[in-house]
């Protein structure tokens, strides 16, 4: 995740460059709603390079020539890359829940990944974890999986404090039967469970406190 601090700007030659910090040692992950918990498992821990910075750079004079010469075409007058790679331990889960409306196979089957810096794991772990000196079952020890779920706020029509005319549809619109009468709309903001689980993990030996729900 990329905070808004803007570490470099350049405006030379129409180029605006902005770096900025990338926070990917969070623990978290997210997963939807109906997910089996019970499902959760440990696939893979290994250790890998990840950026901690983002970069991107937008040619703005480019972008207006581009838009100029092909008006509401794609236009490539800007990109993004990450850089400052940092050393990192992804652990990998999978766990089953319901298809994916998208998905043309119907698979029920995912995975999430966290990332974890090598100094919140002790000497020891990362040796075992180097020496493949443990299977899936036993790595999984390693670390401690919470889940949560919270709340949002959600804004609705109120039924009871709204009125709505009469009506029925024409070619395919909805027209009312009196056509000098208006709907009157009224909202309400209540408090509803997200859609997404929250998956936090930490190793086994931390202390953080994150109470399951």
């Amino acid at each position: 995740m990329a905070d808004g601090l803007t570490l470099k700007s350049n405006d030379s030659r129409s180029t605006h460059t902005t770096v900025q910090e990338v926070h990917p040692f969070t623990h978290f992950a997210s997963i939807p709603e109906g997910a089996d918990l019970s499902s959760i498992k440990l696939e893979s821990v290994k250790l890998v390079q990840i950026a901690t910075q983002s970069k991107s750079v937008i040619d703005e004079r480019g972008c207006e020539q581009a838009a100029s010469r092909d008006p509401g075409g794609s236009i490539l007058c800007s990109y993004t890359t990450f850089q400052s790679p940092a050393p990192a331990y992804e652990v990998t889960y999978s766990y089953y829940a319901q298809p994916m409306a998208s998905d043309e196979y119907g698979s029920n089957h995912f995975s999430f990944s966290v990332y974890l810096r090598p100094d919140e794991l002790s000497p020891e772990v990362q040796q075992a974890l180097s020496e493949y000196k443990t299977g899936k079952a036993a790595a999984a020890g390693y670390f401690a999986l919470n889940t949560s779920r919270d709340s949002v706020r959600q804004v609705r029509i109120d039924d009871v404090a709204s009125t709505f005319c009469d009506g029925n549809f024409v070619d395919g619109l909805w027209m009312h039967t009196d056509s000098k009468c208006n709907d009157k709309i009224n909202y309400k903001t209540i408090t509803a469970q997200s859609k997404y689980i929250t998956v936090k993990v930490d190793p086994a030996t931390s202390t953080a406190s994150f109470s399951a729900r």
